[in-house]
Parts: C-alpha cells; sequence; structure tokens
C-alpha cells in the first residue's frame, strides 16, 4: 500500500524533514477492509487513529430504540478515529464501519505516543488536525441549530459530492438528523 497520499496530507499541514517522515509513516500499519467491516464497535476501545488511503466509512452511534446517529463521513485522504475512546482507553459510542472496500493506514496509541517524542512537529500536526476538525464540528453544530433540513442537505451535497454519490439516502438522513422519509420528500421537492 503506498503511503504517498499520506505523506501529501502532512506535508499541507505541518513542514517535516523527509527523513522525519519516513519515520513517521513507518509506524502506519496498512489494513484493507471489505465493504460493511466494521473497523471499531460500539462499547470496545479504540486503540488505532487512522488515514483513508481509498474507499469511505461511516462513523456512528446506535441509540437505545436502535437508530442509528451518523456523526461523519471519512473517505479517501480523511483521518478516522475516536478521539474520546483512543485518548483515555475507554469503551467506545462509536461505531466506525466501511461502506465500500477500503485501505487505510492505521496507528497504535503506543507509537502515537512515542512520535509525540521522537520527533517535535508530530505535536505540531496533531495539534493543528485538532484544530482544523474542531472548526469542521463546531460549523456542523451551528448548521444543525441555525438552518433547515433542506438547507443542511443543499450544503452538505455541494460540499461531499465524492461521499453523497457513495451513499444511501437512510445514511444521508442519519447524517442529517432527519428521517429517510423527510429527505424523500425534500428530494422530491427539489426535482
Amino acid at each position: 500500500m503506498s503511503y504517498n497520499l499520506l505523506k501529501q496530507n502532512i506535508n499541507n499541514l505541518v513542514e517535516m524533514s523527509e527523513e522525519d517522515m519516513d519515520v513517521f509513516t513507518s509506524y502506519f500499519k496498512p489494513r484493507i477492509l471489505q465493504k460493511k467491516d466494521f473497523l471499531l464497535r460500539q462499547g470496545n476501545v479504540a486503540k488505532f487513529e487512522g488515514f483513508v488511503v481509498e474507499g469511505c466509512f461511516r462513523v456512528f452511534t446506535i441509540d437505545e430504540k436502535g437508530n442509528e446517529n451518523t456523526l461523519y463521513f471519512a473517505a479517501s485522504d480523511w483521518w478516522l478515529m475516536d478521539i474520546d475512546s483512543f485518548m483515555n482507553q475507554t469503551p467506545s459510542n462509536l461505531n466506525i464501519q466501511a461502506l465500500e472496500d477500503s485501505k487505510i493506514l492505521i496507528i497504535n496509541r503506543t507509537d502515537k505516543l512515542s512520535l509525540y517524542e521522537t520527533i517535535p512537529s508530530v505535536e505540531k500536526l496533531f495539534r493543528v488536525m485538532f484544530q482544523k476538525a474542531l472548526v469542521v464540528w463546531q460549523r456542523r453544530l451551528v448548521s444543525n441549530h441555525c438552518q433547515t433540513a433542506k438547507e443542511r442537505y443543499h450544503i452538505f451535497i455541494e460540499s461531499y459530492p465524492h461521499i453523497a454519490s457513495k451513499l444511501t439516502d437512510k445514511q444521508i438522513a442519519s447524517y442529517l438528523g432527519i428521517t429517510h422519509e423527510f429527505l424523500s420528500k425534500i428530494k422530491k421537492a427539489l426535482n
């Protein structure tokens, strides 16, 4: 599996020498998942962070009523994790499932912490990544509170056309926080 996409992603965020980059990427192990395979199940401890090389994943919870609530999707060139479970080594509230045959590079917690000590720019890398992720979460939270479902659907389709084309209406509805039936009404009104 190629590490080129991971290296490009890192270079877009921080400067790292070629030697440090080689050491850093050597800690990531390739993993191949088939469509519908789970990388993490709710209740298990997340022992990894991942970088998606190919494919698409859905990160979701299942509530007491059995409803699926999608937090986010991760496609090629995206990071994939349950930061709470990974950092605190507590049971995860999340499921991470491949939506198609996928390839990822994963790093375990021990190796990540070791890299913080070995390569100074790694700490900056993950700080920048965390800040960018926090901005995305904040925007999504504001959107969910201030925009209609129709507006949220438009924004999702316009922002992530490469992901939206891979998803079922049920998965999109789960992400938007609406029912599948309501999404069908929105789509029908647009046609």
